[in-house]
């Protein structure tokens, strides 16, 4: 492995000067950090970790801290994020620590490994509305980033989607086809996604001058069971007429939602239009289900780089930047025109 007196003697610089423009000291010039990482790369420089904090006051590692559930293992995104997040890190010389939640208090997890005064910054999942996490790491001045927002509006650095254009550009291409019963089965509402998510909807729905029933409305664990159950119950029409359309707050949910359609007896598109989430889940391809699902594109796997972009910017001065996309709507054979047939009481005056 080269050292850093090698890479110096190849370019004319001082041992020091490497070090600096290594560690992205503000004094080197670009060309200088450049042409310095060039070398480094070629020589396979790997940096002494312990003397890259000696000099900048950084690990080189951040932490993910993870919340046990008892659904973990049918987390179908977990391992692929894990790995995601490692190799994004890791092209900018930055290791992953994962720990693990099993307490009540949401901040004890991250107390503890600052105590240890180990780690940069931190990688936040799962965001909840006026997440205490965020206040805690800002008051302690710890730079992180966090996958998703708390609110519309914020001050720390994030990367996501839009999560109410989620809803919003499902209801506008239903409406499109001619569906004014349009039901939403929404992710856990404990999660700011979900909570965004029902605002969305609820707006857009509004503005189609169309109302929802309570019964049309639900949220739970995104999982094929739960999307089946909750809309075996709705198309039964026990409160009036049924869902002509259903947006699933993911891939899994709407393949329940797609079983339940036709346990009933009915056809999707014929009769219920489905849409989900996602896409891009490494067991259950939307493109793969029969018919192919209609869905708002945005794999959580593509979250990866970002995010390690944006915390390690962050862990070296810049800041705090907020970058949130609008999920990509692909419409596929799961959506068609509403049936045709009788009015609806839902529909608003």
């Amino acid at each position: 492995m080269a050292t850093l007196k090698e890479i110096g003697a190849e370019l004319g610089l001082s041992p020091a000067t490497v070090s600096r423009a290594l560690n992205g000291f503000p004094e080197v010039n670009k060309n200088t950090v450049d042409r310095v990482r060039e070398v480094a790369e070629r020589l396979g420089y790997r940096p002494n970790r312990v003397a890259q904090r000696l000099v900048t006051g950084r690990s080189g590692m951040v932490g993910l801290i993870i919340k046990i559930r008892a659904d973990m293992s049918a987390d179908q995104t977990f391992f692929e994020m894990l790995t995601g997040l490692t190799a994004a890190l890791g092209a900018q010389d930055t290791d992953l620590v994962l720990a693990v939640d099993q307490d009540d208090d949401p901040v004890l997890p991250y107390r503890k490994l600052m105590e240890r005064d180990i780690l940069d910054g931190f990688i936040l999942n799962a965001p909840v509305p006026d997440d205490p996490r965020v206040a805690f790491l800002q008051e302690k001045g710890i730079p992180f980033v966090m996958h998703g927002q708390t609110a519309p509006d914020v001050d720390y650095a994030c990367f996501g989607i839009d999560n109410a254009a989620v809803s919003a550009d499902a209801v506008r291409l239903l409406t499109s086809l001619g569906h004014k019963r349009i039901a939403l089965i929404n992710g856990q509402s404990r999660y700011a996604f979900s909570v965004d998510r029902l605002r969305g909807f609820s707006k857009a729905m509004e503005a189609e001058g169309l109302s929802v029933p309570a019964a049309f409305m639900t949220s739970d664990a995104e999982t094929e069971t739960h999307g089946y159950t909750h809309a075996l119950e709705m198309l039964a029409g026990r409160d009036g007429p049924s869902p002509t359309a259903f947006v699933c707050a993911s891939t899994l949910v709407a393949a329940g939602v797609m079983r339940a359609v036709k346990d009933r007896g009915l056809s999707v598109p014929g009769d219920v239009s489905v849409m989900g989430h996602d896409d891009a889940l490494p067991l259950t391809q939307a493109r793969d289900l029969e018919p192919a699902l209609t869905v708002t594109r945005a794999p959580l796997r593509d979250a990866c780089q970002p995010l390690a972009e944006l915390l390690v910017a962050h862990v070296k001065g810049a800041p705090a930047e907020q970058r949130i996309e609008r999920a990509e709507l692909i419409v596929r054979a799961s959506t068609g025109p509403a049936p045709k047939g009788g009015e609806t009481p839902w529909l608003s005056t």
